[in-house]
């Protein structure tokens, strides 16, 4: 099983950020500052803070933890995590797109056509038209079984792993994305 595959009701999730004195900007007294941690969910890449109880103590970064098990978890935009969460941000998305490989890899596979005009490969970093083609035309024949056989088979991409984790870390980082393919968003009402 990998990690985005998820057992009855948990939600996984990695570890960004521990902040066992609460927040830095908190003017309260120490006793009155809840410990928090910051991660972010393995499936739909949401970034989540959480309230830590005293059983939650030894939890640390890169800790891979199930949402369910924690009182208060509240989902948080990009610009509102702390610095130690952003610069851990990255090497989180990289991990999570190497143990979830085959997932994807059936990205690479499985892409539609977002309009007559905009394919959801295009979304990604570097992938043009010709690039896009050629990937169709190869998933054609055969589909990918691995970042490395994409690789192999599409010349010019370079990278699919890390092409992948740049778009991801882009739906991140920026609420106005017209498209969205990885991180989930609720959708604002007009």
């Amino acid at each position: 099983m990998t990690e985005s595959e998820s057992g009855g009701d948990t939600m996984m999730a990695a570890v960004l950020d521990v902040l066992p004195h609460g927040r830095p900007g908190d003017d309260r007294p120490q006793h009155q500052k809840e410990p928090l941690a910051y991660a972010l969910d393995i499936g739909e890449f949401y970034i989540y803070e959480l309230q830590l109880a005293d059983k939650d103590a030894d939890i640390a970064f890169g800790d891979r933890v199930d949402l369910t098990e924690f009182g208060r978890v509240a989902e948080v935009e990009f610009e509102d995590i702390p610095s130690g969460a952003r610069s851990e941000l990255d090497y989180a998305v990289e991990e999570i797109v190497e143990a979830n490989e085959q997932r994807f890899v059936d990205f690479y596979n499985d892409a539609q056509p977002i309009t007559l005009r905009l394919h959801q490969l295009n979304l990604l970093p570097g992938i043009g038209k010709k690039l896009r083609n050629t990937i169709l035309d190869e998933r054609k024949r055969k589909p990918f079984e691995s970042f490395d056989d994409l690789e192999e088979r599409v010349s010019g991409l370079h990278s699919p792993k890390e092409t992948l984790v740049e778009r991801i870390l882009e739906e991140l980082q920026d609420d106005d994305l017209k498209y969205r393919l990885f991180v989930r968003r609720e959708e604002q009402s007009s």
